[in-house]
């Protein structure tokens, strides 16, 4: 054999050894296994399976704070993201920062591609955290979310509009493919589909479907994603609205441990003076950590908050009083978009509640996004 031709056997030999290393050198299935915890993607990104372990780690000693579309607008801005209402305030983004797959496919390419991936990777760059809603418009009509008419039973596998929904989710997983850092890896995200599906104000709610037909959806959106499209950087988040009282009500339409990955819970309506008050509150989040705990899932207060703050002191005596009681832990809680002066969740310069918001920022048990350790790498002892 020549020179050559033993050069080139020897160049294939570390080629091929080097593709079977980089193969081997991850397995999700044994890293899970190792870190002791179950994802629903067996086979998740080695970032993915590091998220979950912090965020379930974490849960135990604090809780981390997030904002929906906080880099997209504020209270009288927009279009700035080195900018947040939260930031503004306290001098730290979020530390969890809400999405939302919304009126997909209408304006999938200016709602979605324009200008949230960009946002997105700015945030995860920091050390943030990404979690996505998703506000689906009605898959039968074109209506909107609140479009109730019947759907969930037309959009399941062998019935009319099953493909319409199948096209709707090849947008997201290719969406979420692209969702890649400068080395190319892929950026980890939390997604919340059919959330409050237990109220019936969305055409997925508890009065639209049965149990049966609500679990069939759930499993074949997430079967779709991870066995088909090969989404491999999802968390999957179970999150009905406040309307349970104990485990067995909160689990009614829950698909089964091997299709989720974070248990939650969303209220606003109890932090209201109609509400049911704080105690309400603490019990159902005791549930969803209980639930968690007993099934080594993520819990998180997904999303709450209330309109326009108008409690001065609303931050630290009510809702970081909820969140410090006993038996309750939540990686996160999540308060909902400022869109303008109306309709914020979130204070801003000059808020009522800026001071008592600096106050809840400045408890240790509240991490935002400046108090994070990095969420990618495993937490050590």
């Amino acid at each position: 054999m020549n020179y050559k031709k033993k050069l080139h056997l020897f160049l294939s030999i570390i080629i091929v050894t080097l593709m079977i290393y980089s193969c081997a050198a991850y397995n999700s299935q044994v890293f899970q296994q190792e870190l002791g915890v179950k994802l629903a993607d067996s086979l998740a990104s080695k970032k993915t399976v590091t998220l979950f372990y912090n965020m379930q780690k974490l849960a135990r000693i604090n809780t981390i704070f997030g904002h929906h579309h906080t880099t997209a607008y504020g209270v009288g801005w927009r279009g700035d993201p080195d900018r947040s209402d939260v930031k503004d305030v306290t001098g730290s983004f979020p530390g969890v920062y809400g999405w939302d797959f919304d009126a997909l496919p209408d304006f999938y390419e200016f709602r979605v591609k324009d200008w949230m991936k960009d946002l997105i990777i700015q945030a995860y760059n920091r050390g943030g955290i990404n979690t996505f809603a998703w506000h689906y418009t009605n898959p039968v009509t074109g209506g909107s979310f609140y479009d109730t008419t019947v759907a969930i039973r037309f959009i399941l596998p062998g019935h009319s509009h099953h493909n319409i929904y199948i096209k709707h989710l090849d947008q997201i997983a290719d969406y979420t493919k692209s969702l890649t850092d400068d080395s190319g890896e892929l950026i980890p995200i939390i997604f919340r589909p059919f959330h409050e599906f237990d109220g019936s104000w969305f055409w997925w709610g508890k009065n639209f479907c049965s149990s049966e037909e609500f679990k069939e959806l759930w499993k074949f959106t997430v079967s779709y994603l991870r066995d088909v499209k090969q989404v491999r950087n999802i968390i999957y988040a179970f999150s009905p609205d406040r309307h349970f009282n104990s485990e067995d009500e909160f689990l009614e339409r829950y698909p089964g441990d091997e299709f989720v990955d974070m248990i939650g819970m969303d209220n606003y309506y109890d932090f209201v003076p109609d509400g049911d008050g704080l105690d309400a509150i603490v019990k159902k989040l005791q549930i969803v950590t209980k639930i968690a705990e007993k099934k080594n899932k993520i819990a998180a207060f997904t999303e709450t908050g209330l309109e326009a703050i108008p409690d001065s002191l609303w931050w630290t005596s009510k809702l970081l009083h909820v969140l410090k009681q006993d038996s309750v832990n939540m990686s996160y809680t999540l308060v909902w978009r400022n869109a303008h002066e109306k309709h914020h969740y979130a204070p801003y310069k000059g808020h009522i509640s800026e001071k008592d918001f600096i106050e809840f920022r400045k408890d240790p048990f509240i991490l935002f996004e400046d108090d994070l350790p990095d969420m990618y790498k495993i937490i050590k002892d």
